[in-house]
């Protein structure tokens, strides 16, 4: 796996019994390169860039746009609220939230797509 700029990602198994016996535990880790200082969870500074570099990868390829609602488990992860989770504060989500819908408006990734 390459390194990424911002963090360390390990994964090791764990020789701990599961309820199934045909589990692997894996347990996986995030490294972050520097500490976050706001109850650890990921900085704007970090996380709206990050959004970007993601959603940058396939826009060529994009069909249609998607609405903030349908992405955002995929951007706040999960379990998350409508404007926080457990990675991000609210501030910052509302920053993600800002900048992908104004990629969106762009056309970009092409017409919105309408649920």
């Amino acid at each position: 796996m390459k390194p990424h700029a911002c963090a360390a990602i390990t994964a090791e198994r764990l020789d701990v019994p599961f309820y199934n016996s045909a589990t692997t535990p894996i347990l996986v880790r995030c490294d972050w390169h520097e500490l976050f200082p706001e109850r650890h969870m990921v900085p704007k500074r970090l996380a709206v860039p990050l959004m970007i570099q993601q959603e940058m990868r396939m826009w060529h390829r994009a069909q249609v746009g998607e609405r903030w609602e349908t992405m955002r488990p995929y951007f706040l992860g999960d379990p998350h609220g409508a404007r926080s989770s457990l990675f991000v504060t609210q501030d910052t989500a509302l920053a993600m939230k800002r900048v992908y819908m104004a990629m969106v408006e762009s056309g970009m990734f092409g017409p919105l797509h309408m649920d």
